[in-house]
């Protein structure tokens, strides 16, 4: 028996005791994506101050600011170059870790590392409207892969550990280690697998504690707010209502730029994206609030009570900038950035609300907080995530009641408009030219995947022999109650069941999205 035959074999012995080894390489994941992602936050500090230290000295002096107009230039052409060595570093990056993990890619970890950081620095420092969250994902992911590659770990193994590393690098961008665990099963894996989950709560607590080592244990929002009393708890559900909508406009807005940008196929991309720095070097003379990821405007919102004409107008320069900055597929997020987006509409809506309603002014807080749940929740279809984040940024337990009613109402309207999720958006648009692709696996390997069959899904009550699995996919074992059943022939699957699937690694992403469209049928 060849040895990877042998290392598949073994892993479904070993299935039902191998918590140590899941706890084992948690840590080690937590630790590598934490590491790297701490990094990349020390970096992009780094770069947004001395950007604003730039902007403070080159103010009203001719000479200085064509100096760093030059500098701008040589910038964008350098992210350029950077891009075109590794183009899987150009954007957030979540759409590659997705299509990694389900077999799609086979990303060069090193290299994507290196591309990140450097270009992520520069775009940040050129003060693009890009943020560190959604690259500290793809980040982490790499760098879990970067462990397993190291240590020899299997196809089966490396999967999974990617998985964790990308919710790992939430954790330590955001502080948020439930929230980066709920995103690996909401947003990354989107299914629910008892050796992930073992793995992936000890990588996003062990990436949070390197974080929090490095930046203190204090959460990122400290605020002192009223509760809204019950009675006025309708008024959530317009919030919700508002926020959807302005959810699914995002998407729509943001894809139409993206798409836009490149059918400007004629001018060359080192061209393009030295004038995307030359109009942000523009923006940061009149209106430096709006650049970066958008840690200034926090401290001002929050600090500065600024009137309401005042949040319109920065709003929609924060919008309409942060549109321009992801449509030119410069390394960099989006996730602070719709965060911020989301606090400020919160912000108006409150003032609004607060002025028409004479409702306590103490509340503009609470709907500053409830705005970037409502807005997450619609943008990213992920409400628990989006809840879960809110709530260890403010580390205030009185919003849950309040932030769940406006994000699964957000994420509600923004399902019947019926746009897609912006991440999922993304995620279809890299596959586009390698839909028809062969799979870019390395080896013969099999591939042990989880999953859980919905209420509802039409596998219920069907025998195993009933499905054409296919085959490339071997059926190993099914989970009741906690309880591993043997599958036969005439093993009979229910609602609620865990199917644990061997999978070629050679048809990985084809077979992997196959089963989920047997599975998830209705």
């Amino acid at each position: 028996m060849r040895k990877k035959e042998k290392t598949t074999v073994r892993k479904i012995e070993n299935r039902h005791t191998e918590s140590i080894f899941l706890l084992i390489r948690g840590v080690e994941v937590g630790l590598a994506s934490g590491l790297v992602c701490v990094g990349y936050r020390f970096a992009l500090q780094f770069a947004e101050d001395g950007l604003f230290k730039v902007l403070d000295a080159v103010k009203g002096n001719a000479l200085k600011t064509a100096l760093w107009f030059a500098a701008l230039c040589v910038i964008g052409v350098f992210v350029a170059l950077i891009v075109r060595w590794e183009p899987d570093a150009g954007g957030s990056g979540i759409p590659q870790t997705s299509g990694e993990i389900r077999g799609y890619f086979s990303l060069k970890w090193w290299r994507v590392i290196l591309a990140k950081f450097l270009g992520g620095t520069l775009s940040v420092f050129g003060g693009l409207s890009l943020g560190r969250e959604g690259p500290s994902i793809q980040l982490g992911g790499m760098a879990a892969k970067g462990v397993s590659r190291l240590t020899r770990g299997d196809i089966t193994t490396e999967k999974r550990m990617i998985s964790c590393g990308a919710g790992a690098g939430m954790s330590a961008a955001f502080n948020a280690p439930i929230a980066g665990t709920m995103f690996i099963f909401e947003e990354i894996h989107h299914g629910l697998d008892k050796s992930i989950m073992c793995m992936g709560i000890v990588a996003t607590i062990t990436a949070d504690f390197v974080s929090k080592i490095a930046f203190s244990q204090d959460t990122v929002f400290h605020y002192e707010a009223e509760t809204l009393a019950l009675r006025n708890y309708w008024l959530l559900i317009i919030m919700g209502i508002v926020f959807g909508a302005a959810g699914a406009f995002y998407n729509v807005a943001m894809v139409k730029a993206r798409e836009l940008f490149k059918r400007l196929d004629k001018i060359p991309d080192f061209i393009k994206l030295a004038i995307v720095f030359l109009i942000s070097g523009t923006v940061g003379l009149y209106l430096p609030q709006v650049l970066c990821g958008g840690h200034k405007m926090t401290f001002f919102l929050f600090n500065e009570n600024p009137s309401l004409q005042l949040l319109i107008v920065l709003f929609v320069a924060k919008f309409l900038f942060g549109m321009f900055s992801f449509a030119s597929g410069a390394p960099g997020g989006t996730l602070y950035p719709l965060c911020i987006l989301g606090a400020y509409l919160g912000a108006i809506f409150g003032d609004i609300s607060i002025d028409t309603l004479s409702i306590n002014p103490d509340l503009r807080q609470e709907f500053i907080i409830l705005g970037m749940a409502g807005l997450f929740a619609s943008i990213v279809r992920a409400p628990l995530t989006g809840i879960i984040l809110v709530f260890e940024l403010t580390g205030n337990m009185e919003n849950l009641l309040p932030l769940a009613f406006v994000s699964l109402t957000s994420y509600a309207v923004a399902n019947i408009i019926g746009t897609a999720p912006f991440y999922a958006i993304l995620y279809e648009k890299v596959l586009e030219n390698s839909e028809d692709a062969p799979d870019m696996s390395e080896s013969g390997e099999k591939v042990l995947q989880s999953f859980n069959v919905p209420i509802g899904s039409a596998l219920d009550g069907k025998k195993v022999s009933e499905i054409d699995w296919g085959k490339h996919c071997l059926i190993v074992s099914i989970e009741r109650n906690e309880a591993p059943i043997t599958p036969k022939g005439d093993t009979v699957i229910k609602e609620g069941d865990t199917l644990v699937i061997m999978i070629s690694q050679r048809r990985f992403s084809r077979d992997l999205k196959r089963v989920y469209e047997i599975i998830n049928k209705q």
